[in-house]
């Protein structure tokens, strides 16, 4: 007697692959701690790194795209750091990916920053914030584009060197004035405690992060 195949056929798991992005000064050996995390969690995590001074954010966002156009996957999602969220925003408004899926901001300034403008009245302040920052400061993005699903984790740990250039309003992070993050038309927004760059170092953002990439929201403990 012969049996008969099933009609259902085995299929692989859907690859969602996270791009991380780091922050200014920084490269993207920084962010391997929270690509390991997202890895634990069922990410594909990998790194992208970018010169965060000598080149604008245009020059970064299609270099961005071109390394996302080759990354695997079918389903893109990007985390960025700072920097790395201005760079996500520009690259989204320029050519956002077929595959794009959801993205999470951690720390970027996305409004204002009161540390910027401080440094940005010297040129020795604005050397050091690079061309990126200065193209942002020219034309910030004003809303989230329509269709596009952005997050925000915020810090409140008050301990950063933007204390030392500039008074800044609690809460923020130490560089970044939790106000600065909120662009309208985020998904969600969550603050957490960690400073600027503890972001990228805390289980507890890398938890979230993986929450809203997975679920399109921050998990708070609620039914949904």
């Amino acid at each position: 007697m012969r049996h008969a195949r099933s009609s259902l056929s085995l299929r692989s798991p859907r690859l969602e692959t996270v791009i991380v992005l780091h922050g200014l000064w920084f490269q993207a050996a920084i962010v391997r701690p929270l690509c390991r995390r997202l890895g634990d969690a069922g990410f594909h995590a990998v790194a992208f790194g970018y010169p965060t001074m000598r080149r604008d954010l245009d020059h970064n966002a299609r270099a961005l795209a071109a390394f996302a156009a080759r990354a695997p996957g079918d389903r893109l999602h990007f985390v960025g750091h700072s920097l790395g969220g201005l760079v996500l925003l520009r690259m989204i408004a320029l050519a956002a990916p077929a595959r794009l899926g959801r993205v999470v901001l951690l720390g970027s300034p996305c409004v204002d920053s009161r540390v910027v403008d401080v440094l940005s009245r010297w040129a020795a302040g604005r050397a050091i914030l690079g061309a990126g920052i200065a193209q942002w400061r020219r034309a910030p993005m004003a809303a989230v584009p329509d269709g596009v699903a952005v997050a925000v984790i915020a810090g409140d740990r008050p301990w950063g060197l933007g204390q030392l250039v500039a008074r800044l309003d609690r809460p923020h992070d130490g560089v970044v004035r939790v106000a600065e993050t909120r662009l309208p038309g985020l998904a969600d927004h969550l603050t957490l405690p960690a400073t600027h760059a503890g972001l990228l170092f805390s289980r507890e953002v890398a938890r979230q992060t993986g929450a809203f990439l997975r679920h399109g929201r921050f998990d708070r403990g609620e039914d949904p």
